[in-house]
């Protein structure tokens, strides 16, 4: 049916924003979209109305409601959201010697899995990446120059099959081998932009948000290097890459969902009708419980959980940031 060698799992802003740019040479590029109104939308007029607005998209972009379609290209882009990936890799049965390159960032709720994790239980066998970065969705679509992780798991063999497939003048992959910390940076970093959005919500200036930046990179750092990961990896685009990026515009989706929440909203009324999903909201309670049996102290992290769960208005859980004990900057 098809001649393309690269599809991309999941229409949302960021898969489309992948295909665009995967298809700006001319290649084919399958696109699976689980609602109707998007491939039509896509398939008619070029264009992804509901979820990435404003964007003509390449005439080589094909979309499709099969899974079926997907399953025998040696290339997938998983795109679909964390907690629904497994459901996803289910339904998809992949060719075994596909290549499955994940751009979800999330840890998956109630397991507490990472998205590689969830490869390895629900797709066994299957060689998987991760590609991570910072990437706002709209700015890759309009083919501005960005740079993103790709972690291998297999190694210099496996970025040698993928990377062409996905490097384009304006797209710079940067290889790892580090798939662990390409993850954690993913999805601390959506926890981190929403305590960014609270500070800005609040009004705390400038200085605020720079230091609540760099404290979270140390709760990133503490975090990562509990569960494996390697701190050059989360001090490259994968992570403190992606965290400058997201906790600094209300284009992210978790920057943006902290900043109603400082302005007063609940977590309830903030996330009500929102198309696109803010990961972070998903991410903060798993990644909470997680340190507190790790015995990490991540008090950012936290913080973000007791506004999620109500438990603490904004303006209380700032009180409580600064109210800490005054330390040593290093190693604290």
């Amino acid at each position: 049916m098809s001649g393309a060698t690269v599809g991309v799992v999941g229409a949302g802003a960021w898969g489309t924003a992948l295909a665009q740019v995967l298809a700006s040479d001319g290649r084919e590029v399958l696109l699976w979209a689980r609602e109707p109104e998007v491939r039509a939308s896509i398939a008619g007029q070029r264009r992804n109305a509901l979820f990435l607005p404003g964007q003509e998209l390449g005439p080589s972009i094909r979309p499709t409601g099969e899974l079926a379609d997907m399953a025998r290209l040696p290339v997938l882009l998983m795109v679909t959201p964390a907690q629904h990936l497994a459901t996803i890799l289910e339904a998809l049965h992949p060719d075994p010697d596909c290549d499955l390159v994940l751009c979800s960032k999330g840890i998956e709720a109630g397991s507490r899995r990472l998205m590689a994790d969830v490869v390895r239980d629900s797709a066994p066998g299957r060689s998987l990446a991760v590609l991570s970065g910072p990437t706002f969705a709209h700015e890759v679509a309009a083919g501005l120059p960005t740079a993103v992780t790709l972690a291998c798991s297999g190694g210099d063999a496996q970025w040698q099959r993928i990377a062409p497939a996905v490097a384009r003048p304006g797209f710079r992959p940067y290889f790892s081998d580090d798939v662990t910390g390409a993850e954690i940076g993913g999805a601390v970093k959506n926890v981190l932009a929403i305590a960014c959005g609270v500070v800005d919500g609040l009004r705390l200036g400038q200085n605020a948000r720079a230091a609540l930046i760099a404290r979270g990179y140390a709760e990133m750092l503490r975090f990562g290097e509990a569960m494996g990961a390697r701190p050059e990896t989360l001090a490259g685009l994968s992570g403190l890459g992606d965290l400058v990026l997201t906790c600094s515009s209300t284009a992210s989706r978790n920057f943006s969902l902290g900043k109603a929440l400082g302005e007063g909203m609940s977590a309830a009324e903030a996330l009500s009708g929102r198309l696109s999903v803010a990961e972070g909201a998903h991410t903060a309670p798993v990644l909470g419980a997680m340190a507190r049996d790790m015995a990490l102290d991540l008090p950012i992290v936290q913080a973000v959980c007791a506004l999620l769960d109500g438990s603490a208005p904004a303006r209380e859980v700032v009180a409580r940031l600064l109210a800490r004990p005054l330390r040593a900057e290093q190693g604290a």
